[in-house]
């Protein structure tokens, strides 16, 4: 990607390429998306061809690793996983490297809409021949086990530098060392915008004192004495080359190998079954609003002392550094509930606890999305007596740890890395949440879309045998948030897209207001289906649905 940036001279990248060739680099990493803009895609691969081109060595010893499955837009770049889409993608590389297969051509961002098709689509182009082998980028260790059942991985591309050691904390790196399956570091030196922070790791600087090389020399030395590991620093001027190339020639003796995985708290190797069993810690994973708080009352009142980062505020790492100092203290039964989504921050509990012979025990909270979200909504309108607007959300979130936006859900459903015994539990139990009994209500309501046409009559029976008619509608940008329209309360949503509050349906936050102001029974209400949305906001509210179809006229 760098020698494609925007004001990067062109005949300098080739020769930068050239150099790097004639130092006996043979492999060259790009990307279809490399390009000064969106309106150039192609132009690194263009530009690798051109490079080949003029080189007086021999190409056919050199790999070319290009990458497809992302667009680039106006608004920044997403993946695109479509047959269709891969297929042109694939093609389009073919021309611009000037190639009859691509010699390993990766899928460059998982999409998550479109996942077993792009499998297929992959599979088929290597059995086409239009590619040699296949690659896979950014990927998490469930995603990499699905594509190795439709066809081999070549190589998987991930973030791996000493300030990103994720992919030696998720099982990633692990399982390609096992099945033979290298492992494309890419932002070996932090990424464009991190690279300072290289020179500023403090057993980084004193080991490259004491060689006589710079801190991104050791950090690549580093990399490179891991098995199966390839890092790609990417370098855009000759004296990042010629930097790199010297630590091509940098080797590490074993000690000082070892002292860095000791400062970085990560190990070559696997986890192993945990076996201490001198004391215990306890770590909850499940969604923000799945009810760990509730749960890990029941230990604290086992003896069990509490740690967590809403209530002590700081980041997890300065919450691994507590649980760290207070097993060096003596302490043997933590229970830690944050929400613990990725293998990578569960790597640095499990690890805190085995240098101290303790075992970890993972409780995973099985509470759906739907679920959390009308626990969360619920907490919010019980405490503050509304529901937030999304900025009070965003100030209220660093001092409340149960005012946050629904955002914070979605990530973790994003992130969520289902446990696994590997990962070095002594056990993983799993939880079904389980509801307070809700308290005694009588009222009863009909929610329903007021813009829906000629829905009002047929609503008179109801408003005749008790129910209150609440209108529950979407409309951004209108002023006004309730309205009375033909005697009927209107409530609405009016934030703009996309979803940055709780009162947008499906989302349960108006229903919640009005079940407490009213008094509501939700199982004696009835939420009237006139869209898809109606009908996750009567799933999430526990309120029988009717299609509005089938309201008698």
């Amino acid at each position: 990607m760098g020698l494609s940036r925007a004001g990067i001279d062109e005949a300098d990248a080739v020769d930068l390429l050239h150099r790097a060739l004639d130092s006996g680099i043979r492999f060259i990493d790009s990307a279809d998306v490399y390009a000064p803009s969106a309106s150039e895609i192609g132009h690194n691969e263009r530009l690798i061809a051109k490079a080949l081109a003029s080189w007086g060595g021999d190409r056919a010893r050199v790999i070319v690793a290009t990458k497809g499955g992302l667009r680039r837009g106006v608004k920044g770049w997403f993946p695109d996983g479509r047959a269709r889409h891969l297929r042109r993608a694939c093609e389009a590389s073919l021309t611009a490297l000037g190639v009859e297969a691509i010699d390993l051509y990766q899928l460059h961002a998982i999409d998550s809409k479109s996942k077993t098709t792009t499998f297929r689509t992959l599979e088929a182009l290597l059995r086409e021949g239009k590619v040699r082998r296949l690659g896979l980028c950014n990927v998490s260790l469930e995603e990499l086990e699905e594509a190795r059942r439709h066809f081999p991985v070549t190589t998987v591309q991930v973030s791996l530098s000493p300030i990103d050691l994720a992919p030696l904390k998720n099982g990633v790196a692990s399982f390609c060392q096992r099945h033979g399956i290298d492992l494309i570091a890419h932002s070996p030196l932090g990424g464009y915008r991190n690279r300072r922070r290289i020179e500023c790791e403090p057993v980084l600087a004193n080991m490259a004192r004491r060689r006589g090389a710079s801190c991104a020399e050791i950090a690549l030395a580093w990399l490179l004495s891991m098995e199966g590991v390839i890092p790609i620093p990417g370098a855009t001027k000759l004296a990042s080359l010629e930097s790199s190339l010297r630590a091509r020639e940098l080797v590490l003796t074993g000690e000082e190998r070892d002292d860095l995985f000791r400062a970085y708290s990560v190990s070559p190797e696997a986890a192993s079954p945990a076996t201490a069993t001198d004391g215990e810690v306890v770590l909850f994973v499940g969604y923000p609003g799945a009810g760990k708080t509730t749960a890990a009352r029941a230990w604290e009142e086992r003896g069990y002392s509490r740690l967590n980062r809403d209530e002590r505020g700081g980041t997890l790492r300065d919450l691994i550094k507590e649980l760290d100092d207070r097993l060096g203290r003596g302490e043997r039964k933590l229970v830690l509930d944050n929400t613990y989504p990725r293998r990578a921050s569960r790597y640095d509990v499990i690890q805190a606890a085995r240098r101290h012979g303790v075992a970890v025990r993972c409780l995973w909270l099985r509470t759906s999305l739907q679920q959390a979200q009308l626990n969360a909504a619920t907490r919010i309108v019980q405490r503050y007596g509304r529901l937030l607007e999304p900025e009070e959300l965003r100030k209220l979130s660093r001092a409340d740890p149960n005012a946050f936006a629904p955002s914070a859900q979605f990530r973790y459903r994003r992130e969520l890395e289902p446990p696994r015994p590997e990962e070095g539990f002594v056990e993983i139990e799993e939880l079904d949440f389980e509801r307070d009994p809700p308290p005694a209500r009588s009222g009863r309501a009909v929610f329903f879309e007021p813009r829906e046409e000629g829905i009002r009559p047929k609503l008179d029976r109801y408003e005749g045998a008790g129910f209150r008619l609440l209108g529950v509608s979407f409309q951004p940008g209108r002023r006004d948030r309730t309205y009375v329209d033909s005697g009927v309360e209107v409530h609405l949503c009016n934030h703009p897209p996309p979803i940055s509050c709780w009162c947008r349906k499906p989302l349960p936050g108006l229903g919640v207001v009005l079940i407490e102001k009213y008094g509501l029974a939700p199982e004696k209400c009835l939420v009237v289906v006139s869209s898809p949305a109606d009908k996750g906001f009567a799933e999430r509210l526990g309120i029988p649905a009717l299609a509005a179809s089938e309201l008698e006229p």
